[in-house]
């Protein structure tokens, strides 16, 4: 009878890590995708662009806003707010940041919390501060019921398997343009020198563009799918996310894409197994605790590389 009650109990166990597990590696794809906006951007010019939360806030946004106030379909909703977001990455940069691209750094890092906070009240002044319901694209059973069951209880629903496939798919996307493409190899180029690039003939003003651009768009669907899977949406949102997405982009390796992409998930899984088996109140803490550790013993993140700096 004990023995049974040890087998039960086991079999609970397993079921209840594994989901933590799923939930985790979601959460994680979400961080990931902001993560890769603010490594790119510094990977170039040394900036963290802490307005990179609130492009994903506005993506959820402006997809709600489409969706349900103007009764668009949901693709074309989709597809507006991610090239509205990509429009607005463009204008901060060209506005805010290029005239300050000479500058010492704390200027462009006054700058950007500045454009922060702007976007941030921007959307309170819009939307106003009562969070709205992101609602489901089809029926709410169909929409959340499991669709692959891994063990026992534990299961994947349609909602889990397109935010993990769409943030796969993304990310491989990105890697494939970095790696295997002409402005890939240029946007390589300006990250190691960018007054050799421009020698060279590179457009260096045109290569970070398309980087704001590109991170603006991961943010904007980062925004979206988090919508999605919490089902609410505020002004707020932006901040919160955006500070653990530069904790992983820290925790991987800041500058690093892959470590960005994995240090999200790492991240993700992190703070889900501390809220399920230690306290939700503390999920924050144990994230930043894991970056912190990682921090360290390994201050160039998991990816990083440790650089020397010829005198």
């Amino acid at each position: 009878m004990v023995f049974d009650q040890l087998i039960s109990n086991f079999k609970l166990g397993i079921d209840y890590a594994l989901e933590q597990l799923i939930n985790g590696i979601n959460i994680g794809g979400i961080y990931a995708l902001i993560a890769v906006g603010y490594t790119m951007v510094y990977g170039i010019i040394e900036l963290i662009n802490f307005a990179h939360g609130e492009i994903y806030m506005l993506g959820a946004y402006l997809a709600f806003t489409f969706y349900v106030m103007l009764k668009l379909p949901f693709p074309v909703a989709v597809l507006l707010s991610i090239f509205s977001c990509m429009l607005l990455g463009i204008f901060l940069e060209f506005i805010a940041y290029r005239p300050l691209r000479n500058a010492p750094r704390l200027a462009a890092l006054i700058t950007a919390i500045g454009a922060s906070l702007f976007l941030q009240n921007l959307a309170l002044i819009i939307w106003g501060g009562i969070p709205k319901s992101f609602p489901e694209l089809t029926l709410p059973d169909y929409f959340q019921s499991p669709i692959i069951t891994i063990y026992g209880s534990a299961s994947i629903s349609l909602l889990q398997y397109n935010i993990f496939f769409i943030t796969v798919f993304l990310m491989l996307g990105l890697h494939l343009l970095i790696t295997r493409t002409k402005i890939g190899t240029a946007m390589r180029a300006c990250a190691q020198d960018k007054t050799t690039a421009s020698l060279m003939g590179i457009n260096v003003n045109r290569v970070i563009t398309f980087t704001f651009a590109v991170g603006s768009s991961l943010g904007a669907v980062a925004g979206i799918l988090a919508g999605l899977y919490y089902n609410i949406i505020k002004h707020t949102i932006g901040y919160v996310a955006g500070v653990k997405a530069f904790a992983a982009a820290v925790l991987g390796g800041i500058g690093n894409v892959p470590g960005a992409m994995l240090g999200g998930f790492v991240l993700g899984i992190a703070e889900t197994f501390g809220a399920g088996y230690i306290s939700s109140p503390y999920r924050d803490g144990i994230a930043y605790a894991v970056m912190i550790l990682v921090i360290v013993f390994r201050p160039s993140g998991i990816l990083g590389r440790k650089q020397s700096v010829k005198v």
